[in-house]
Formats: C-alpha cells, structure tokens, sequence
C-alpha cells in the first residue's frame, strides 16, 4: 500500500501537476495540504476520472486539506478536535483499506514569538492529545503531512539561516519530538539516514538550484504502520517541473 503527502500549494493551479502524480506514482492514498479552496471548487471531476475518491476539508482562499483514495473511505473526521473555534480547515482523516490516514497541515507560525506561534503550539497540543487517542486504537495508522518543523540540523541545507525562523525554533522542534515519543516512527528516517533529504525548497534565490532545502513534510507512522514498512520516496523531481509546488510528494510503502 502506497501512501503520499504533498503540500500541493493551490490544487486549482496544479491540476495538471496532481494528475501526473497520481498517473506516474499511483499511490493507494494521496494526502494534499494547502488546497487554498472551499469543498465546492476542489476538481473532483478530475480526480474521479483518474479513479480516485475525495474527502475535502476547504477553506477559501487558504489551507485546506484532503485525502484521495483508491478504495473508499471510511471513519472520514473533518477538523483537530480540542478547539471548536478553530475555523482553519487542517485536518482531515479517515480509513482506506484498514489503514487510519491523517492529512495534516501544521501552522506556520511565524512570526515567532507571537500569536501565530501561540497558536502553532497551541495546535501542536491538540495534535498530540489527539494522536494519543488515536493510538490507544492500536491499528495502522499514518499521520501524513506538511508540520512546517524541520527536526534536525540535518534536515536543512543552511541551518544558520532558520535559527530564528518559526520552522526551526526549539519549541516547534520539541513539540515534534513529543508527538513522535508517543510511538510513532518517522518513515523517512527509518529507511534513510542520510542528510540532504529536503521535500521544500523556496522559491527565492534560486533554492532549488542550489539544493536548499529543508525536510519538513512527513509521514509518522503507529507501530502497527511500521511494522508493516517497506520503503520511502521523495520525489524531488516534480519541483524541476514548470510552475512548480515548492514541496514535493512523498511516499511510504506499507506491506
């Protein structure tokens, strides 16, 4: 079973690109972070025709996430319990094939200090809580998405240039660490321990050319999951394409 994460950064605007990715990767299940439409205006169409069924959780203009599955899905949540006044459409799951898949897009946060990163944190939290909840189920889970925290040094090409960003700061990085230390396992760095492994790089400076980039698109997996892991793929190619998200998809790949 292959499951991807993409920040997709505006799926109306890479229509084309999604459709490739789900023609060239074929993955089982397809989680997308920043929509930045409502459910409505989301290309259902399309993606139906390419055999995949949708679950949105849309917001106008910004956010927004949704998971595309092969098979149906079922158990969908719309929305991070903890805060029924949160209105920011980031979080959505469900169930596709026994699997429990969360597609999550993580606050920004900057700038830092401030509200923005009270409310990263804040989010965080509820993440967590939730995560332990949903662990207790003891079933495979995969919680997918965009957390804009680079974990380590390693992680990021110019570490000096992110010390006081919101992605790097120690509380974002600690607030990772403690939803991991619940028992979830960081697909990607179970299968690669190497550096230079980015899934974002900026569109200014010519980042991309240069490689630099950091990692802050991940999939987290249960114990039930990892058990289950055979492989990862970045698929860093897709952010040579014309008009480009500045993430790319990865991939996980469960037996």
């Amino acid at each position: 079973m292959r499951i991807t994460t993409w920040n997709v950064n505006s799926v109306r605007q890479r229509l084309e690109h999604l459709l490739a990715v789900l023609r060239e990767e074929a993955p089982d299940v397809l989680c997308l972070q920043e929509l930045k439409c409502q459910d409505d205006a989301f290309p259902r169409a399309e993606v139906e025709a390419a055999g995949y069924r949708v679950e949105t959780h849309g917001q106008k203009g910004f956010n927004g996430v949704a998971i595309l599955s092969r098979e149906p899905l079922e158990d969908v949540r719309r929305g991070l319990p903890g805060d029924p006044a949160d209105e920011q459409a980031r979080y959505i799951e469900g169930v596709a094939a026994g699997v429990r898949v969360a597609s999550i897009y993580l606050p920004n946060g900057n700038p830092a200090p401030g509200p923005k990163y009270e409310y990263k944190l804040a989010w965080f939290d509820r993440l967590i809580a939730h995560a332990g909840t949903l662990l207790g189920r003891e079933e495979p889970l995969v919680l997918a998405g965009d957390y804009n925290v680079i974990p380590e040094e390693r992680d990021v090409a110019n570490p000096d240039a992110w010390r006081g960003d919101a992605l790097f700061l120690p509380d974002s990085r600690a607030k990772l660490r403690e939803l991991e230390f619940l028992g979830l396992t960081d697909a990607v760095r179970a299968c690669d321990d190497s550096g230079a492994l980015y899934t974002f790089w900026d569109y200014q400076a010519g980042a991309f050319q240069r490689n630099l980039g950091i990692r802050i698109d991940h999939l987290l997996l249960s114990p039930q999951a990892a058990d289950r892991l055979q492989g990862v793929a970045i698929h860093r190619h897709t952010r040579g394409w014309e008009k480009p998200s500045d993430h790319v998809p990865v991939s996980v790949v469960l037996g």
